[in-house]
């Protein structure tokens, strides 16, 4: 029987994608260089196995260029990480987004200044809230 897909990026696949969000459409051996410099070394052929997987699933694509294929993230960070939350959330939390903020909250180190944004966009997101309750 055949393995389900997994709905989310692997460990090295998000390591890859990373790479590929910073850095833009690379080669291979510049994904491995990249990758090595993260402490991630790998052989060549290892990831161009993984990158190969991965332009099957849809994350990267590959594109000929000068002679050599380019990958680039077909996938975008912020839908990608998302997705990989609200699935965390879901899972663990049952749903609840408060419950996954406590934990991060009390878990996490969090300075003055970033305090200062989490109100701000809590402040937002209940004025939204507002607003939309308002239309009913």
């Amino acid at each position: 029987m055949a393995r389900q897909q997994a709905k989310h990026p692997t460990e090295l696949e998000l390591e890859i994608l990373k790479v590929l969000w910073k850095q833009g459409a690379l080669s291979g051996r510049e994904v491995r260089e990249a990758l090595a410099k993260a402490s991630r070394d790998l052989t060549y052929t290892s990831v161009m196995t993984v990158l190969g997987i991965m332009e099957e699933k849809g994350c990267v694509r590959r594109k000929k260029q000068d002679g050599n294929f380019q990958y680039s993230a077909r996938l975008s960070e912020k839908v990608t990480t998302r997705r990989m939350l609200e699935d965390v959330v879901k899972r663990a939390y049952d749903g609840s987004v408060m419950a996954a903020m406590v934990n991060l909250l009390e878990t996490g180190d969090i300075d003055a200044e970033e305090i200062k944004q989490l109100r701000k966009l809590l402040k937002d997101k209940q004025t939204r809230s507002e607003i939309n309750f308002k239309k009913w």
